[in-house]
């Protein structure tokens, strides 16, 4: 696939939304706190992995980060602002199950850039190059949700990125996908990084995580017990949580989502 950015007529002002910042963020269910952190900053740079057992509230959090549930007490801001809805149009966020629109898989595509202020004349140009660039040309008029698992995964993923957001949140964009796919994936994510797109990303894949982490969150009932840089997290965590996690010893906890 060819390793040039992402086209778009429309760029946003550089980090306009990052750092984000979590102040006394929680998120109660039924007297159950699935999220409690005190503060965390996630900076512009390499890719922030997300890493934590079944349970540990992963997703949830992720969630919150971009602004899709609102939190029982506390605030994310972004920039030291709490996010406007013009502000989370320069995030964007994948799903572990995409979620894709009932049209071809190169309407998907000109249907993002339309949203993102494309201009019609140069939608067809910027759909051709995507298509490329995800390895999905040959596809481009069949319908999106017959597509193969990785394939969906991948177009969600280039239909995110079609608009150079500031933020790509990722969760668990290579669960249940064979390595070929898996591989595919993990090269648009690394692309999409290099050309300056914040990745925030969930995963299972501590290999892949070894590979993109520039630095790991590590959530455990509900809270970051860790967030430090890749190196530091795989070769010596500072927290019995952390070297349990890596030595698969650490328990899951409840039933909360991710």
């Amino acid at each position: 696939m060819p390793e040039s950015a992402l086209p778009n007529e429309h760029t946003w002002p550089q980090n306009t939304s990052l750092p984000i910042m979590v102040r006394n963020l929680q998120y109660v269910v039924a007297g159950k706190f699935l999220v409690d952190i005190d503060a965390v900053e996630i900076s512009a740079g390499g890719p922030t992995i997300i890493l934590g057992s079944n349970g540990a509230g992963k997703s949830i959090f992720m969630r919150l980060l971009h602004g899709l549930i609102e939190p029982t007490h506390g605030a994310v801001l972004c920039a030291d602002k709490l996010p406007d809805r013009a502000l989370r149009r320069r995030q964007a966020m994948v799903f572990q199950k995409p979620v894709l629109l009932r049209r071809t898989v190169a309407a998907n595509i000109a249907y993002s850039l339309k949203v993102h202020g494309v201009p019609r004349k140069n939608r067809r140009l910027n759909v051709q190059t995507l298509l490329r660039q995800c390895g999905l040309s040959d596809l481009a008029k069949q319908s999106a949700r017959t597509l193969s698992g990785g394939e969906q995964q991948r177009l969600a993923i280039v239909r995110a990125l079609a608009s150079k957001p500031e933020v790509l949140f990722l969760d668990e964009p290579t669960s249940s996908l064979d390595p070929a796919a898996s591989d595919l994936i993990e090269d648009m994510i690394k692309r999409a990084s290099t050309a300056g797109t914040k990745i925030v990303m969930i995963t299972q894949d501590l290999g892949l995580a070894r590979r993109l982490a520039e630095n790991v969150m590590l959530m455990h009932r509900g809270r970051v017990i860790e967030h430090t840089p890749s190196s530091d997290f795989f070769n010596r965590p500072v927290s019995t949580t952390g070297r349990d996690f890596l030595d698969g010893s650490l328990a899951n906890w409840g039933d909360n989502d991710g």
